[in-house]
């Protein structure tokens, strides 16, 4: 701990007010001014040994409610300071929490005087406007003595990491494209009817229970016959998310690269929440999260990529294995035409429903507008939805029960 240039201007004004005393003094042969400057050099220094081993006395702990925040909400952060020593006390201490600049000013405590097995809580509050990872902390902590001739700080601890995750918006609930409105949110479709008239009953074997004996084909094949097992297949669902640098602009919360982000990870809730088992892909591959807290954790951290075009994309999100009433939903930035023809061969060679979420604020080129794009998705048979913040994308949702968009509705 260097004491030099920890003293404040009270300190720097009585060593030099002191050392002018006793120069003074000995100048003019006055022996009662120079111990007067003895005196007044020696105030600061006297009070510097009242600082030894402060810092090393000071303990901490941070705890963040909740650990995971969404981006726009709140978070709070309650700091607790303790003097871990048994006899010494602490005097003068301020503590101060680095925060990142997107978090705002770091805010500053005085907790002052702090006994010995003294304990003090201190919070405050912060809004994190986009995803990410945050640093919270190191504490500083600033020691003064009784007389604020010298100040010393330390930083105490390590930093916690706040997780803000993409802003989340409801969806409503109506049918999705494909399924037939009565088919409600069951997470299951049966292949086989399992009915009297099943054409397709199988051998008994042993084990079988005796309610779904065949009879009509017992008698036919002189031997007990049994309706074939009704085998199910779980609705799977992929979200494609454009993380292309280039394919996005904009900064900060309102960038398209951010409403895309917010719009795939309010699809892929919405589909987990339907009983889905919805898989995250982007340009770059398949992301290794399909549950909701993993999943947006994933989108919480993904960064733009450099790759240039949706070729890769299209080849991932083609290996994905939907099923049932499952979507593929490509939530897009700006389209090429290279990626519109990458898009449409993956449409054409698809069974399932396949949406595509635009967003209008993406780098779209003068000459090809998001409307253009759209009109070429529609006619390869993509269901196509138009949004400029995210706060777009439930009014916008909502026509998809029919099986296919209407811009005119949403724009």
């Amino acid at each position: 701990m260097s004491l030099l240039p920890a003293f404040t201007v009270r300190g720097w004004g009585l060593l030099s007010g002191g050392a002018s005393l006793a120069a003074s003094g000995v100048i003019i042969g006055e022996r009662d001014l120079v111990a007067l400057g003895v005196l007044v050099v020696a105030l600061p220094l006297l009070a510097a040994a009242t600082l030894l081993g402060a810092p090393g006395r000071v303990v901490h702990s941070r705890a963040l409610e909740p650990a995971r925040a969404a981006a726009g909400s709140d978070a709070r952060v309650l700091v607790r300071v303790a003097n871990a020593a048994t006899a010494l006390p602490v005097a003068g201490l301020r503590v101060a929490d680095e925060l990142p600049d997107d978090l705002g000013i770091a805010p500053t405590f005085n907790v002052g005087f702090l006994g010995p097995r003294a304990v003090r809580d201190v919070t405050y509050r912060v809004r994190p406007r986009m995803r990410g990872a945050y640093p919270i902390g190191p504490l500083t902590a600033s020691f003064a003595d009784p007389l604020d001739c010298l100040r010393v700080s330390r930083r105490v601890g390590a930093p916690m990491t706040l997780l803000v995750t993409p802003q989340v918006v409801a969806l409503p609930t109506g049918p999705l494209p494909g399924a037939a409105a009565e088919g409600g949110d069951s997470t299951v479709r049966t292949l086989s009817g399992g009915t009297d008239d099943d054409p397709v009953p199988r051998a008994y074997r042993h084990g079988d229970d005796l309610r779904r004996v065949h009879w009509r084909s017992t008698a036919r094949h002189g031997e007990l016959m049994v309706r074939r097992e009704e085998h199910r297949v779980s609705d799977r669902s992929a979200v494609l998310v454009d993380m292309r640098a280039a394919a996005h602009a904009g900064a900060g919360p309102e960038s398209s690269q951010e409403v895309a982000v917010s719009a795939a990870a309010s699809v892929a809730l919405h589909l987990i929440g339907r009983g889905h088992e919805t898989r995250l892909h982007t340009e770059s591959g398949e992301v290794a999260a399909s549950r909701r807290d993993a999943l947006l954790d994933a989108l919480a951290l993904a960064r733009s990529s450099d790759v240039a075009g949706l070729a890769g994309a299209a080849v991932s999100a083609r290996a994905a294995a939907v099923s049932g009433r499952g979507l593929l939903v490509a939530v897009l930035g700006a389209l090429s035409a290279a990626d519109v023809a990458a898009l449409s061969a993956l449409s054409g060679a698809r069974d399932h429903a396949c949406v595509a979420v635009l967003c209008r604020g993406a780098a779209w080129p003068a000459a090809a507008p998001a409307a253009a794009g759209a009109a070429a998705l529609r006619g390869a048979g993509w269901s196509v939805l138009e949004i400029g913040t995210p706060d777009d994308l439930p009014a916008a949702w909502q026509h998809l029960g029919a099986g296919r968009a209407h811009p005119e509705a949403h724009r």
